[in-house]
């Protein structure tokens, strides 16, 4: 099939984000029927997709409960869709997280619960512990998302400030048997990373949590400090009797995404390489690597060959600097362009996969070999942009910006690098 670099590069996005939809991962995964009923519960900005798989799938009864992103409800006859936040959370979101406890309580050794996790849950089930209100949530969500606190850490301050994450909502379905179908959005596809991990053990403490406050000097509310200090925001821990019946797949993954891309690539004659799906660090400084990896495949054919694409996933971080209205993938792009200073034959692309970068209805953008000359023909000045954090409104003045809508599913960010 004959077509451009950004078409290529737009069927390669389009690839990944279809190895990651729910209709195709769930039907496989599903556990047998129980003595008992059977429940749903779930959130994230997938959930409610994976909730309509599940419905299509099931062979017997079902009542459930989950709560998606604003925008990516679909319509399930036996599962309520609840609308909230993300990511920084609401009352909807607060509301929800306590009915799902409410609904999960008193059940039996014969009873199913089968848990949809993706990734946006952490700020979807906000029903924080006690002594911190949701305001005091919203706040800590804040600074966290400006700090440059990797995921993985973020996650651990918000469970052990919550009394729904960390293993707690698993602990209240007890003794029923729980089924976890996980969609991962996070480096290393931890499950306690997951949407901060409501339905697994978590081995991390209160000591952790306020270790990586100090290190971002992450203001905390005195309730917050309050329960961290005193222990009183510990979570359940591996080996607790009521996780004794919790089983957990991972039903799709960056790495799934990213081996998908690789086939339409091979398809259009470039060699793929993987370089990793669980890259993390700045977002402007994974772009010059990048940018650097990109130099020696066209200077010397190493580690592979041009024509290549070179494909990565992860979740970079941005520390927050400017007023711009910018997104980690944005910004990798932008640090990549102008590391690249107009290099010929190569083309990106990079995206969220679930459509949303940053806190922007955008998924991410394209970057040309001519992308620094067009800006600067209009008069903007790419360091500048990439100083105040403005990826967004650096590609949207190009028109390179990557719009998808709500994708209903989240296997983190995606980059791909065409050198022909």
């Amino acid at each position: 099939m004959t077509s451009t670099p950004r078409e290529l590069l737009g069927r390669m996005f389009a690839a990944a984000v279809k190895a990651a939809q729910p209709s195709h991962c769930i039907p496989r995964f599903l556990p047998r029927p129980p003595l008992g009923r059977t429940l749903v519960i779930g959130a994230g900005k997938a959930s409610a997709a994976m909730a309509q798989a599940l419905e299509r799938n099931w062979p017997g009864e079902l009542t459930g409960l989950v709560v998606t992103r604003y925008g990516y409800a679909v319509p399930c006859e036996r599962i309520e869709i609840v609308e909230a936040a993300h990511p920084v959370p609401d009352a909807a979101g607060l509301a929800a997280a306590g009915r799902m406890l409410d609904f999960v309580r008193e059940l039996s050794a014969d009873d199913l619960v089968i848990c949809l996790v993706s990734g946006g849950g952490s700020s979807l089930l906000p029903l924080p512990g006690e002594g911190v209100t949701l305001e005091d949530k919203q706040a800590i969500s804040r600074a966290l998302l400006r700090s440059g606190a990797t995921i993985s850490e973020m996650n651990c301050v918000r469970r052990h400030l919550s009394a729904i994450k960390g293993g707690r909502l698993a602990a209240a379905c007890h003794p029923a048997r729980v089924v976890n179908l996980l969609i991962s959005d996070v480096p290393g596809d931890n499950p306690m990373d997951i949407a901060s991990g409501p339905t697994v053990g978590d081995p991390t403490r209160c000591a952790d949590a306020l270790e990586i406050v100090r290190r971002f000097q992450i203001e905390l509310p005195a309730g917050a400090r309050a329960l961290l200090e005193s222990g009183a925001g510990e979570t359940i821990k591996p080996g607790d009797e009521r996780l004794a019946r919790v089983s957990t797949q991972l039903i799709a993954t960056p790495q799934m995404a990213l081996e998908a891309a690789a086939k339409v690539a091979a398809l259009a004659g470039y060699t793929p390489l993987l370089l990793g799906d669980s890259i993390e660090g700045e977002a402007s400084e994974v772009g010059k690597v990048m940018a650097g990896i990109a130099r020696q495949v066209g200077r010397h054919r190493q580690p592979v060959a041009p024509p290549c694409v070179l494909l990565s996933g992860g979740e970079t971080t941005v520390t927050v600097k400017g007023d711009g209205r910018g997104g980690r993938n944005v910004e990798f792009l932008l640090a990549l362009a102008v590391a690249l200073e107009g290099m010929p034959g190569v083309h990106a692309v990079a995206g969220d996969t679930d459509g949303v970068d940053g806190q922007e209805e955008i998924a991410g953008a394209f970057v040309a070999p001519d992308t620094l000359a067009r800006a600067w023909a209009q008069g903007i000045r790419p360091r500048d942009s990439l100083d105040n954090n403005d990826g967004h409104g650096f590609f949207e003045a190009l028109g390179d910006s990557l719009v998808t809508g709500p994708t209903l599913t989240n296997v983190n960010d995606f980059r791909a690098i065409l050198i022909s």
